[in-house]
């Protein structure tokens, strides 16, 4: 059986259990807790150089880390249901549009840049709050031109089934709404948001549901 060591609140961590879920995987989890630094532990340090989450260990042991990269992997292994178009085109756009919220907002998003900021920098919770919500903001505004009357954008992101930036959105929907994004700026990001969250697969994700969440 796959392994996921995540933490119920961590954006890359939650992207991959709704991978998972929609390709109906059977899988173990494990809880890193990130605010208490499990992640800088010696035995999990051997689990993932990098000390983060999420780390998906395979049937066969092999330790896989960085979400994009594990999310090509379980497309490659296990195709269906397919996450991602089969024509190049729509490949294309729906990785560009996977990498705004998981490129452009989540590096500097995310706890450890948070903390730092807090911790190092002296900020206090009002300012790392609103750092967070320009980012996302910023990033949501060009994915919102991205997906506005395209046509090929449907009931999701790309066309009437979830891909792979549905996967990488709605993380970071759950982000909008901790930090208080103007959400009333990105209806159609909105309207697929209501529209994922609404499957099971992205219900049984969700960090609320989660054996960690606090």
């Amino acid at each position: 059986m796959l392994t996921l060591y995540g933490y119920y609140r961590s954006s890359a961590a939650y992207r991959m259990r709704i991978a998972l879920n929609l390709k109906g995987l059977d899988y173990r989890k494990v809880s890193i807790h990130l605010r208490d630094g499990a992640q800088f532990a010696e035995d999990y340090g051997r689990l993932n150089p990098q000390h983060q989450v999420p780390t998906l260990e395979t049937d066969g042991g092999d330790l896989l880390v960085q979400s994009p990269a594990i999310f090509e992997w379980l497309e490659e292994t296990y195709p269906e249901p397919p996450l991602l178009p089969a024509d190049p085109l729509g490949r294309q756009r729906v990785r560009a549009m996977a990498a705004v919220p998981g490129c452009d907002i989540h590096p500097i998003g995310n706890l450890r840049v948070l903390q730092y900021l807090q911790k190092k920098l002296g900020q206090d919770e009002a300012a790392v709050a609103a750092w967070a919500r320009h980012w996302i903001e910023l990033g949501f505004a060009g994915l919102e031109s991205m997906l506005a009357g395209h046509p090929a954008t449907g009931t999701y992101c790309h066309g009437e089934t979830p891909t792979m930036a549905d996967v990488f959105l709605v993380p970071q929907l759950f982000n909008a709404a901790r930090f208080e994004a103007d959400m009333d700026r990105f209806p159609t990001i909105r309207r697929i948001g209501e529209a994922c969250n609404a499957l099971d697969a992205f219900v049984q994700a969700a960090p609320g549901n989660q054996e960690d969440a606090e």
